[in-house]
């Protein structure tokens, strides 16, 4: 069991690619926190990592809300007593030429992909700092690595998620904290499936990229967890900064 003694807060738990990480570390031995804006969904999580024999809380939380994360982070830290692990899972997409975008878009895009990622940071990294250790691991996307036509807002957030992972594991590495990303490309969620089915282009599009894709297919949540495991496990000690594509070879960089 690579993480039994752990906690983990599992932020977007409650379905898709956060789903499938909190059942992955789990099944490593980690307690876990499911944290999603639907309760229902961070019960559902929560239970299935119980049934694995692993202790779980289900928190409720708007990740776009300062206030909500510092609060859910307390819950943590009051039930587990630590948090070893925080993975950021939360993530939304509209496609649609920039040209075309609306300033509410923007918002939203940007508080669900970018600011979540600094609320959760902010209120975990004093605790890993004070205990003297931790691991972070961001989900991006290869589209904040290369740009994705439609999505200039959302690959400008994951852009940003990227630059700000390698910042903080430069900050945080003396207190023995690694911060790494994950970048998936098309993976078989409930949000490829709203993206898919939002119009006829968009749909081209989404067969369009799986075409380009070397494996021909998108993937699958449980292979994005896997990568995220690797880097929460005692065999990622030596790694921080680093961004790793899981995307079938969608973009080799």
């Amino acid at each position: 069991m690579k993480l039994q003694g752990k906690t983990a807060l599992i932020a977007g738990g409650g379905g898709g690619i956060g789903r499938a990480v909190a059942l992955a570390l789990a099944g490593e031995g980690a307690k876990t926190a499911v944290a999603d804006i639907v309760k229902d969904n961070a019960e559902k999580v929560s239970g299935e990592v119980k049934a694995l024999g692993v202790d779980a809380i289900a928190c409720q939380v708007d990740l776009t809300k300062k206030a909500d994360v510092d609060r859910i982070v307390n819950e943590v830290l009051a039930r587990f007593g630590q948090i070893d692990i925080l993975v950021n899972c939360q993530g939304w997409d509209r496609l649609e030429p920039f040209v075309e975008s609306q300033e509410e878009t923007w918002e939203k895009l940007l508080a669900i992909n970018f600011k979540s990622v600094l609320y959760t940071a902010k209120a975990v990294l004093p605790q890993m700092i004070s205990h003297g250790g931790g691991k972070i691991v961001n989900i991006s996307s290869d589209a904040g690595r290369v740009g994705s036509s439609w999505e200039a807002v959302y690959a400008g957030a994951k852009g940003a998620v990227i630059a700000f992972s390698k910042t903080i594991a430069r900050e945080v590495a003396r207190y023995k904290i690694n911060v790494n990303v994950v970048c998936p490309g098309l993976t078989e969620t409930p949000l490829l499936e709203a993206v898919r089915s939002q119009s006829e282009q968009t749909a081209k599009i989404i067969e369009a990229v799986t075409k380009a894709t070397p494996f021909r297919r998108p993937a699958k949540p449980e292979e994005i967890a896997e990568a995220v495991l690797f880097f929460t496990s005692p065999a990622a000690e030596f790694i921080t900064g680093q961004t790793l594509s899981v995307s079938g070879g969608l973009t080799m960089v």
